[in-house]
Formats: structure tokens, sequence, C-alpha cells
């Protein structure tokens, strides 16, 4: 574990699908390595089943993380949560290391006192996205979660059913920012960003129209120190705390 050190505000530090520098990412065991260290908030992605349930997962394919090859989102929740996981070396052997729902998600983010940060896989359906909040809801925890998804009609969707919840608008790859700024500022909504799209005048332009800056994925002090030199509100992180 690397532990980032300012002389300054320290940004918001939170555990990239939990912390997936020392556990298999997406579970439990990741989410509670997190709860029981100093982040802010413990990061994760959820897909809708093929049955329309709720999964905790990042890829569209089980494979890389449990060999088997699954489509998520065409697959029952039962024969989802039946699949035992690899660990961080690629071998199973811990039966603990399943798929989570997102409730047990939700739980331990409760338990621990972390902002559930709950990145909206793919496209989804209003209904869908209606489910998510009604879990989260009656869990007692939707003031203490924060909404990404790249997917922008997502966002725009839990902006007019939530409209002020705390909720990022994920961006990589060659974003025309102008058009990244009008989205942000049309729909209210703060910023989750890969870290090397970032420089200080982009920050400076988010923070200039009353946004907050999120940068994924960070694993490098230096670069952590940097942005947080810059004025950086959040850094998505594996391994630093």
């Amino acid at each position: 574990m690397d532990t980032l050190h300012l002389t300054g505000p320290k940004p918001l530090m939170v555990a990239h699908r939990g912390l997936s520098g020392i556990e298999m990412e997406n579970t439990c065991s990741a989410f509670v390595a997190a709860g029981n260290r100093s982040f802010f908030g413990i990061e994760t992605d959820v897909h809708v089943t093929g049955d329309g349930q709720y999964i905790i997962i990042h890829d569209d394919s089980t494979r890389r993380v449990a060999l088997d090859d699954l489509a998520v989102e065409s697959s029952t929740f039962e024969t989802l949560r039946s699949l035992h996981l690899c660990d961080r070396d690629g071998k199973r052997g811990r039966k603990d290391l399943v798929l989570p729902t997102l409730r047990e998600y939700i739980h331990i983010c409760k338990k621990y006192e972390k902002t559930s940060v709950l990145e909206l896989k793919n496209h989804m359906e209003p209904q869908h996205i209606d489910g998510i909040i009604a879990q989260i809801r009656e869990e007692g925890w939707l003031e203490h979660t924060i909404f990404i998804s790249f997917d922008l009609p997502n966002m725009i969707c839990v902006r007019e059913k939530l409209p002020t919840q705390k909720a990022q608008y994920l961006i990589e790859g060659n974003p025309d920012w102008q058009a990244v700024l009008h989205a942000l500022e049309q729909y209210s909504l703060d910023l989750d960003i890969q870290f090397n799209l970032l420089t200080e005048e982009r920050i400076r332009d988010v923070h200039a129209i009353g946004k907050q800056v999120n940068a994924w994925t960070v694993n490098h002090l230096s670069d952590a120190q940097q942005l947080a030199a810059w004025g950086i509100d959040y850094i998505t992180t594996n391994i630093i705390e």
C-alpha cells in the first residue's frame, strides 16, 4: 500500500473495485479491505442479469475473473452467483470469492461508513435504474451513494429521478471537451475522467461551472501528487490510500 502524503488538502480517495491492489477486484473481500482503511468511498460496477437482477462485476463476460466464459447480461443471476472466482494469482480455491449482490456491496459500504461509488454498466432501461435506486433506498444508503456511468442516458435518467443526487459522468478516450462541459452543466453532473486526459486547465474549466472532478485509475504516487496540486476533488485508485 502507498499512502498519499500532502502538505495541502487531500483529495477524497476512492477504492477502485474495492481495494483491488490487494484483494480480488469487485468481491466482498476487496470491499471489506477498503472499508478497513481510510478511503472515502468504494467504487464498483453493477450489471443487470438476464433475469432482471443485479450483480457486481466489471466485464461483460465472466471469463477474466472466473475462467468460465458467460455473458453477464444474458445469464441468470443464479448461474452467475454459483461461479467461484479466481484470486489475484489467477487460480481458484477460495470459496468466498463469488460475484457479490448489489445489496451485499451496499451493506459493506454502510457497515464501514464508506460512500458507495456505483457504476451503472452499459445502457440500462429506466425500470432497472429504478430497481437499483429502490434497493439502495431500502438499505438507507442513497444519500451516501454517487452514481457514475459512461452512458450519458443513464446519467440523465438518474438526474431525472433524483434531481439532487451526486452523479459523475465517466469519460475516456479523446472527448470533445466543450461537449463534455456542456453535458456536465446541462444535467448537473460532476466529471469522472481517465486521469491522463486531465490538465490543470481542464480541472479549472470544470470547477468554473461549479462541478467536481474525479480521476481514474491513479496508481502511482507521482500522478496522484500532481493531480492534488492541480486541485482534483477525488482520486480513484487500486492501491494508494
